[in-house]
């Protein structure tokens, strides 16, 4: 692999051997290439860095001379070529710097402190000293003096991490170095003191600050920084501890440095905002038009008043405005509180809950949120504060009239002033020196600033066009042509679209098609209907004109009015062609999809999955060896689905919605395994396709019993046998009915549910089907343990255990073992209960089994309990509730937690067992489970019966008469109890 090091001296490595690069002019030229990688410099530019003012007149000829040496040196096709100038195209992973960056950016988004600081280490392990060190050409050693404080930046930020992860003792000799290296460095000093202070040495710390304030006065001439003098004073006063802040959480995106124009709003909005940050929540919304700069004017106010929100500066997009549907607030409430560094498992699944910690952990902080392409009232409103020292910044193309007491700055387009100097900023001198060609390119963009920005860039990468050229190129009346909504920015993309290749000319207006807001390669290859080089071909093209931009590698995707321009193309082609192309699309994700998520055993003979043969086989074989594929598709099924049902048949946007059935429901992505197949039915209805109602029915199902909708899942099953019944399909109905003992038993509607466990049973073994009877014996056994018909169960549960491991499949033999190990335990055979218990768990260990894994820990608990053993019953059913809160699993949440309450309450923690069980009778009244409802009634009459008799026995009666609807042995120790407290209280 060749690999470029800047950050240090300059080295070029191939497979690990040196390629040896000597010409001190060379390695200047390389070094100026590296400094951007992908990116023309300019001749001139590259003339000046080795020759400095002082060129000689073969000096073009001398530097065409350094790019064959390089050429001859390095692989070949590395040099790029331009009239403009010249480049270098390396991969990410092959420029220590790129990868120093993208470190830097994974850090910024990672999910606690520990994963930020292992990445930021890992970041700074590629730092081997002053980047291009050796180097002495002015022009370079300034561009990489950029790279040094970048470097030194991170080493403060990856310390602040250290130091709030506690470990200061270790710091001290590192940061006592550093701040000979860095001596100007205010940040660094202020953590070297901070952590003096720490490990006990006050008089160190404030000897630190006399030496700092010695050097300032020496060498700048100033004092040391309000923060730095801040700190001193904390330490004189003992304060530090009670002042110190937590590490900032700062997630909002880098201001762009050539910001210009509106110096009148940013100094009102400064001036609202106050010096030390607003006293109560304030919030300021910015609206206009698409590409008037609104999130690039939130952007650069985040920047300038950053240091007023020292806690938290939070960003989210929240797609208002977009292909994709709106965030929902509570899914933008994830994401909020998972920025502040919020465990996952500390968010409430209720969305009121989880509002309600929002607004708990803004009051404690002074903390900047920019909301960003907001799409109404509706949804801004529950992400505001309700209280504390908060700045919400929220933009938007709707004016949010329902937002009260709130002041909405609406963003018109610049003024010529400002619209030319934007220009002059990005393209340079030349814009000043054509003042009336400058201003006709700003009238012609409609002084709007994406416009402008498309414009100046296409002069910036030109250097020898004249603004007046640039006029010429615009042409008259290409602007008003783009947008039927904005008509005046279309020259901007007309220009760049109409000096594409041909193909690629195609391919862009196919892009106008294409459902999703993000997109890969192969999605792309399969909309042009071209092999996956010929694709990565023409989006280079596009990316390098900027029509498309790659955030990330191999994710593309449009700019809003790119998007908007590429769609008005779309629209002029033929419409076998328009179906074509998203036929390719759709047929790529429906065959990669469902041979990824398709059982290797199932003969399709329901026709869940498609039958035909793929379009581009080798696409598809590309996207079923890509691990992280179907992840990336998943934000775009819904709209995936919708193309699929609008060029027909009907049956194929269905069976894309089952297709993505099971990777949705094992990852637990509920939220969008309901949306899809909810889409999917309805198409299917809207098309009169019976079989496809019935499928997504049965599959919607699933969502809503892994979400404790019962009924709505019992409802969706009930649809699906009655329409394979009409269907003529016993299979489907098999399924089908065989799917609704899982929710009878949730109901409570146990003798239901094993009538029809025993049906199914009977059915599939009248049919011959010997595939899966351990499942079908599971369903018979379940509701008979449940019943109290334990020795019948253990009949069952051996033969269970019989046919999975017949059948091989781990996960079957783990739900066998743990059944049986449950039955044991309730038949009293602890010992043996402990041995299946665990080697059911050892299994779902072994397999990533997580099901199984919070069955064997949840069933160990209770085993336990029923020994004594508290403090292990307890962290058997803690880790279980945790299990369940990972995987989304409402139910499964409730059984732990009762359990849970259960072992505190053995263990003598009265107060947090009855806290639990109100937690426990909270959840139920939202997820409909008699059982679980009646054991939290009966354990919180537990909890209280020692000091409020009347409301234990109005909690066992409730208790009682859901158990005795249900049939289940646990209602005769309840009658007990109540026996217990007649008795006690002198009732007969």
């Amino acid at each position: 692999m060749l690999m470029f090091r800047i950050l240090g001296p300059l080295s070029v490595t191939s497979a690990g051997r040196e390629l040896a690069i000597t010409a001190g002019r060379d390695r200047v030229v390389l070094a100026m290439l590296l400094l951007r990688p992908g990116r023309i410099v300019a001749v001139a530019e590259l003339i000046d860095a080795v020759w400095e003012d002082r060129p000689p007149t073969t000096a073009r000829g001398q530097l065409q001379t350094c790019i064959s040496r390089l050429r001859r040196t390095l692989p070949p096709g590395l040099i790029l070529t331009d009239p403009a100038g010249y480049g270098i195209s390396v991969d990410e992973t092959g420029l220590d710097s790129a990868e120093f960056a993208r470190l830097v950016s994974a850090a910024g988004t990672a999910g606690g402190p520990d994963d930020a600081r292992k990445l930021l280490r890992e970041a700074l392990e590629l730092w081997r000293g002053p980047a291009l060190a050796g180097i002495n050409s002015p022009t370079v050693r300034r561009q990489a003096a950029v790279l040094d404080e970048q470097v030194a930046a991170v080493l403060e930020d990856r310390i602040e991490l250290d130091l709030a992860g506690g470990h200061d003792r270790d710091l001290v000799a590192e940061l006592t170095g550093l701040v000979e290296r860095f001596p100007l460095r205010e940040r660094m000093r202020m953590q070297l003191m901070l952590c003096l202070y720490r490990v006990g040495r006050q008089a160190d710390a404030l000897a630190e600050y006399r030496r700092t304030e010695e050097l300032f006065r020496e060498e700048l001439g100033i004092e040391p920084g309000k923060a730095l003098r801040d700190l001193h004073r904390r330490i004189l006063t003992g304060s530090v501890a009670d002042t110190q802040p937590a590490v900032p959480v700062d997630g909002v995106p880098r201001a762009v440095g050539d910001f210009t124009g509106r110096e009148e709003l940013v100094a009102r909005l400064l001036g609202a905002i106050g010096a030390d940050g607003p006293a109560d929540p304030q919030v300021r919304v910015l609206d206009g038009m698409a590409g008037s700069g609104k999130t690039t004017l939130a952007v650069h106010l985040a920047g300038l008043v950053r240091e007023r929100f020292p806690d938290a500066r939070l960003f989210i997009d929240l797609h208002g405005h977009s292909e994709s549907a709106p965030v929902e607030p509570a899914a933008a409430l994830i994401t909020l509180l998972r920025q502040l560094g919020i465990p996952a498992e500390r968010i409430p699944d209720d969305p009121d809950e989880r509002m309600q910690l929002w607004h708990t952990e803004l009051a404690r902080r002074r903390a900047l949120v920019v909301l960003d392409n907001a799409a109404s009232t509706a949804q801004v409103t529950p992400l505001l504060p309700t209280s504390g020292r908060v700045l919400v910044l929220v933009t938007s193309r709707r004016r949010l009239v329902g937002l009260d007491a709130v002041r909405p700055e609406s963003l018109s387009v610049l003024s010529e002033r400002e619209a030319v100097a934007l220009l002059a900023r990005i393209a340079g001198d030349r814009v000043d020196a054509e003042p009336a060609a400058a201003a006709e390119v700003v009238r012609r963009c409609g002084c709007l600033p994406l416009a402008i920005r498309l414009a100046g860039a296409r002069l910036a990468h030109r250097p020898r066009w004249r603004v007046a050229d640039l006029v010429r190129r615009l042409g008259e009346s290409a602007l008003p042509e783009l947008a039927a909504e904005d008509r005046t920015v279309a020259s901007a993309f007309a220009v760049t679209y109409g000096q594409l290749p041909d193909r690629a000319q195609r391919l862009f207006r196919l892009l106008g098609l294409h459902p999703a807001e993000r997109f890969g390669a192969l999605s792309v290859a399969a909309l042009g209907d071209l092999p996956l080089v010929d694709a990565l071909d023409v989006l280079d093209d596009l990316v390098d004109v900027h029509l498309v931009d790659e955030p990330e590698p191999d994710r593309y995707q449009l700019h809003d009015l790119v998007r908007q321009y590429a769609a008005t193309l779309a629209a002029h082609i033929a419409p076998g062609e328009r179906d074509a192309a998203l036929s390719g699309l759709i047929d790529l994700h429906l065959h990669a999809t469902a041979r990824i998520n398709r059982p290797g055993e199932n003969d399709n003979a329901l026709g869940d999955y498609p039958a035909d043969t793929p379009l581009r086989p080798e696409l598809v074989s590309l996207a079923v060896a890509d691990p992280q594929w179907l992840e990336r598709q998943r934000p775009d099924l819904i709209g995936l689905v919708r193309s699929a049902a609008r060029i027909g048949p009907a049956e194929r946007a269905w069976q894309l919605g089952r297709a993505n059935w099971r990777y949705l429901h094992e990852r637990s992505h509920l939220d969008d395994l309901i949306a899809v197949l909810s889409l999917a039915r309805t198409i299917a209805e809207a098309a009169s396709d019976i079989r496809g109602v019935a499928v997504c029915s049965n599959y919607l199902a699933s969502g809503y019993y892994r979400m404790g909708r019962h009924e709505e899942a019992l409802q969706m099953l009930d649809e699906s046998v009655e329409l394979s019944r009409q269907l003529r399909s016993p299979r489907g109905e098999r399924r089908n009915r065989g799917n609704r003992i899982g929710v009878l038993m949730r109901l409570g509607r146990i003798e239901e549910a094993l009538k029809e466990a025993v049906w199914y049973y009977r059915a599939e073994e009248r049919d011959g089907n010997a595939h899966g009877l351990s499942s079908r014996l599971i369903n018979v056994l379940i509701p008979t343990t449940a019943l109290g018909r334990h020795e019948e169960a253990l009949r069952l549960a051996r033969r269970a255990l019989l046919a999975a491991v017949e059948s091989g499949d781990d996960r079957r033999l783990a739900n066998t073992l743990g059944l049986l190990g449950q039955i044991r335990r309730e038949l009293g055979h602890t010992a043996a209960a402990e041995r299946l218990l665990r080697a059911a768990l050892r299994l779902a260990l072994r397999v990533n089994y997580r099901v199984g894994e919070w069955e064997s820990r949840n069933e160990l608990g209770r085993l336990a309990l029923d020994r004594g053993r508290y403090e292990e019953a307890v962290a058997h059913h803690m880790t279980a509730v945790e299990l369940s809160r990972e995987r989304g699993a409402h139910p499964a949440v409730v059984t732990s937690s009762n359990d849970l309450a259960a072992a505190l309450l053995a263990g003598g923690d009265r107060a947090g067992a009855r806290e639990l069980r109100l937690h426990v009778l909270s959840l139920v009244r939202r997820t409909v489970i008699p059982f679980e409802h009646a054991r939290a009634l009966a354990g919180l009459a537990d909890c209280v019966v020692a000091e409020d008799p009347a409301a234990a026995r109005r909690y066992w009666q409730q208790a009682l008469e859901l158990f005795e609807r249900m049939r289940v042995p646990q209602r005769w120790p309840v009658r007990r109890r109540l026996a217990e407290l007649d008795d006690a209280e002198g009732l007969t």
